[in-house]
């Protein structure tokens, strides 16, 4: 008795709310087995035949490929897909495929070889030993998609229910009328479809594998009961025919008795499903190491004279199914594919078999019943009453004609399955699938521009983060900078500052411009001066060459002090007057220190002088009274050269030692004791000439007079001689003077002028100007005598 509990309970099985019993209109094809068809003249094999995205071209034009070789290559969702037969790749490009818009996608172009060889493959029988995670890579990497019509990558599929997952559902309910690919399936390949559900168990490690189908396929569940014998791990479930029971939501209410949350998926309460086919083409890339290039496709309707299944290799052009199965159109004859309810009508007969062809159906006029337009909603609330999801398709309906999807989606059009029940019903003949499609597809542009808008958005806050980190960054860098640079360099920064602030202040005051016309005045006149005195004689000249010289010593100290700053120009006292306090202007000491060696000089000249005049006087006491004329003539040109000598140095003595600040230690460009030298050597030059004129032995007055006008003749011939001596004797002199004054000039500025140490020289031509002042001033008295 418990046992029959137990046996029951497993039996047991559940409805779903809705659901329509349409004409299934199976037998059409359900009685013949599957056969082969001829090759095609050429394969079209779009790159996309899958829920994701298209892989990655691994193929040329003009390659050869075998039966089984990769065309294309991806991870995730992008799943391959494999050459059909053996051939050459023609071309690749734009083709049309099988969907209800007609649009071209990417597509690879092959000629058969008609060899039909495989690629060497790898089979896998113990595939028990290998992990589980080779074994789903092998299914990506056979390119099995669900071949119940959805598509989803069975591999993706397979990876979200590795945890979790207690039961796998393998559908083979077909409840769609007209389709019997799943159903010819199991009854010619009932074993491997078995073998491939073990493998998707393994996998998943589930606790139980059931396979649902539908009490209208006796041949199919007696097939799979006698293939899987007495094995328990599987268990065949038979359900009442009624559509859309194949539906995923539908199918697992009816075995577990569980609902699938809105929004939500299967594998949430742990339940996953696949298809029959799906199975089989598992089977096939494990345990024989084949990659999914052929499925079963239904070809049925009355259209078609020889209604069966029949194994389709992927990209053969529908138009050769056709045309093997002996297709007869008729005016406006329509080719669905798919089925009756869920399939859509195919814009060219040129379009391939892709992984999702279950079905091609050609039906005739009558089979697709009356065509009447379509007609406003009366209400009748039948479209409810046969929904499966437990919708509202005619408030769907509303929503989507009316655009307003924030209300359809609040109505769970999401849920929506398009098994076409509620068209079916609709007495108004309203294609709501139709609505509802289109109402989704402009969901998923919606979902697609708000994800691209939070994705900017995302991208545009990162970029304004980063460029906002990176500012600080900056920021720090440059303050860190700044206290760097304040630290370790605080001084320069406060004096380059100090620079700057000061290069306004740093342009000459009037004072100084002044100060420095003053010395370019006073040098412009020294050099007139210094022409002059080179052509000009002494009567002629309108300045002292030396008074000019000193006068743009003076300008020139003048001008360099204004225009030295006064933070520069000061100096520690103990630098260049140690002996003066360090309160005392360093300059003025040096002034100081100048006119005391001019005194002390200046003392010691006047007591050569006296000694000398002294020694002159008691020698000129033995000469005799008599002075010959033109002698003292001579003498006293002699004299007054000397002087005028000898008052040039002392003012030159006095305005050097005037303007130099200390520095006597530099040397002169002109020695003045050499210039002396050379003005008493022509001195004596002079000297001599006159007295080699006119010597002439000493005679008495008495005996050698001449007569009165002839001595005053000779008078005035001695005068104009000793006149000539004279002026050759001043000549000689300002030469002399002239090259002292060179000297006084390039020794004028402060920092050059330097300190006669041997003033001798100096003080002999004092000394000889004053004896010649003497001996002029007593000739000139002796001659007043005589007249």
């Amino acid at each position: 008795m418990l046992n029959l509990f137990n046996f029951l309970k497993k039996e047991k099985v559940w409805d779903f709310q809705g659901g329509i019993h349409p004409p299934e209109m199976k037998t059409q094809s359900n009685g013949t087995p599957l056969s082969e068809l001829p090759l095609p003249d050429r394969f079209v094999i779009p790159l996309k035949q899958h829920i994701g995205h298209e892989g990655e071209i691994c193929v040329a034009p003009g390659d050869k490929v075998l039966r089984g070789q990769p065309l294309t290559f991806g991870t995730g969702r992008m799943l391959p897909v494999h050459a059909p037969t053996s051939g050459v790749i023609d071309a690749i490009g734009q083709h049309m495929t099988a969907h209800p818009s007609g649009l071209s996608e990417l597509c690879i172009f092959m000629t058969p070889d008609g060899e039909d060889r495989w690629v060497p493959l790898d089979p896998l029988p113990d595939y028990r030993q290998h992990p589980r995670a080779d074994i789903v890579q092998r299914i990506h990497d056979a390119g099995v998609a669900g071949l119940g019509g959805a598509g989803f990558p069975t591999a993706t599929k397979l990876k979200g229910g590795l945890r979790g997952v207690k039961t796998l559902i393998i559908n083979a309910a077909e409840c769609e009328p007209y389709i019997t690919a799943d159903d010819r399936l199991m009854q010619d390949y009932a074993a491997e479809v078995l073998e491939g559900s073990r493998i998707l168990g393994w996998v998943l490690q589930a606790e139980r594998v059931l396979i649902g189908i539908e009490d209208n396929k006796p041949e199919a569940i007696a097939a799979l009961k006698q293939a899987l014998g007495s094995e328990r791990d599987l268990q065949i479930r038979v359900i009442p025919t009624k559509y859309p029971s194949g539906g995923a939501k539908q199918l697992t209410r009816i075995l577990t008795g569980k609902e699938v949350p809105h929004g939500g998926r299967s594998t949430d309460i742990g339940v996953l499903m696949q298809n029959v086919g799906t199975a089989w083409a598992v089977k096939r890339a494990i345990i024989n190491g084949e990659p999914i290039t052929e499925r079963v496709v239904t070809l049925t309707g009355e259209a078609i004279a020889q209604p069966r299944n029949v194994w389709s290799r992927l990209g053969t052009p529908i138009s050769h199914l056709l045309h093997q199965v002996g297709f007869t159109p008729a005016p406006r004859q329509m080719v669905i594919m798919g089925g009756p309810l869920m399939g859509f009508t195919l814009p060219s007969l040129d379009v391939p078999v892709v992984k999702i062809t279950n079905c091609i159906l050609a039906p005739s006029a009558s089979e697709m019943g009356n065509n009447d337009e379509e007609q406003s909603c009366i209400r009748c609330s039948a479209c409810a009453d046969a929904c499966p999801a437990k919708l509202l398709p005619q408030q769907l309906y509303w929503f989507s004609q009316g655009g307003d999807h924030d209300k359809a989606r609040a109505h769970h059009i999401d849920d929506c399955i398009e098994c076409g029940a509620c068209a079916y019903v609709c007495p108004s003949n309203i294609p709501l699938v139709q609505y509802y499609r289109q109402e989704k597809a402009e969901l998923r542009a919606i979902d697609l521009e708000a994800k691209r808008t939070l994705e900017a958005k995302a991208r545009f806050e990162a970029r304004q983060a980063r460029l906002e980190r990176e500012k600080q960054a900056r920021e720090a860098r440059h303050e860190e900078a700044k206290q760097r640079v304040a630290r370790t360099d605080n001084g320069e920064l406060a004096a380059a500052k100090a620079r700057v602030n000061a290069r306004p202040a740093a342009q000459p005051d009037e004072a100084t411009l002044e100060a420095q016309r003053e010395a370019r005045h006073a040098q412009a006149r020294l050099r007139q001066a210094e022409a002059q005195a080179e052509t000009q004689p002494v009567t002629r000249q309108t300045t002292d060459p030396r008074k000019a010289a000193v006068e743009a010593a003076i300008a020139r100290a003048k001008a360099k002090k204004a225009a030295q700053p006064e933070a520069e120009t000061v100096q520690p006292a103990a630098e260049v007057t140690p002996d003066v306090p360090a309160e005392t202007d360093p300059r003025k000491a040096a002034v100081q220190a100048a006119i005391a060696r001019a005194k002390a000089k200046k003392a010691a000249q006047a007591d050569n002088a006296e000694a000398s005049t002294q020694a002159v006087t008691d020698s000129a006491a033995d000469a005799p009274a008599e002075t010959d004329p033109r002698k003292a003539a001579v003498q006293a040109a002699i004299a007054r050269a000397k002087a005028k000598k000898a008052a040039q140095a002392d003012n030159a003595e006095a305005s050097t030692q005037a303007v130099t600040d200390g520095t006597a230690d530099a040397p002169a460009e002109t020695d003045p004791r050499k210039a002396a030298v050379q003005a008493a050597i022509a001195r004596a030059k002079a000297k001599k000439a006159a007295q080699a004129q006119h010597a002439e032995p000493a005679t008495p007055a008495t005996d050698s007079a001449p007569e009165p006008s002839q001595a005053e003749q000779e008078a005035d011939a001695a005068s104009r001689d000793a006149a000539a001596l004279a002026t050759a004797a001043h000549f000689a002199v300002e030469k002399a003077e002239q090259a002292q004054e060179q000297a006084n000039n390039a020794n004028a500025e402060p920092e050059q002028a330097p300190e006669l140490n041997q003033p001798d020289d100096a003080r002999k031509a004092a000394i000889a100007a004053a004896i010649a002042r003497a001996k002029a001033r007593k000739a000139q008295s002796s001659t007043t005598l005589e007249d």
